[in-house]
């Protein structure tokens, strides 16, 4: 049977339209390529962003800042020694990238001058550590992406 170009341009139509078809099919049905919005509410977060550039701007203006280390008992985040950590209050947001159902977050009640997170509650790669603390009526943020 010879095939002459008219039919080789509706056999190219085809197989392109196929392509693509098994690419849309591939991409809403497979879980893995699944990915969600960071915030379901992403205006009102985008509206709050001034206030939290305020508040980093107050954090570098501090003399010392948040600083975290590993330890094999989880991860120790040390607040600032030159501030009295019973008058610190907030919370502190945790955000893993690859698995929102990892997420969590802790509202900040000090009893020494360093938070400890178990090591049960942090599995090893990614994470994305937001402190929103206050002290002395003045907020400070802590932002920082970590590799547990």
């Amino acid at each position: 049977m010879k095939i002459n170009w008219g039919t080789g341009i509706v056999l190219a139509f085809i197989g392109f339209i196929s392509f693509i078809m098994y690419f849309i099919i591939t991409m809403n049905v497979n879980d893995k390529y699944n990915h969600d919005l960071v915030v379901e509410d992403y205006y009102a977060e985008e509206l709050q962003y001034q206030n939290d550039i305020d508040k980093l701007k107050n954090a570098n203006t501090l003399s010392e800042n948040i600083t975290y280390k590993r330890i094999p008992e989880g991860l120790v985040i040390y607040f600032p020694s030159n501030v009295d950590f019973k008058k610190i209050t907030g919370h502190m947001f945790l955000y893993r990238p690859s698995n929102k159902q990892l997420d969590f977050e802790t509202p900040l009640s000090l009893s020494k001058p360093y938070l400890l997170i178990p090591d049960n509650r942090l599995v090893d790669g990614r994470w994305n550590i937001k402190i929103d603390w206050q002290y002395n009526n003045q907020s400070y943020l802590f932002k920082e992406s970590i590799n547990y």
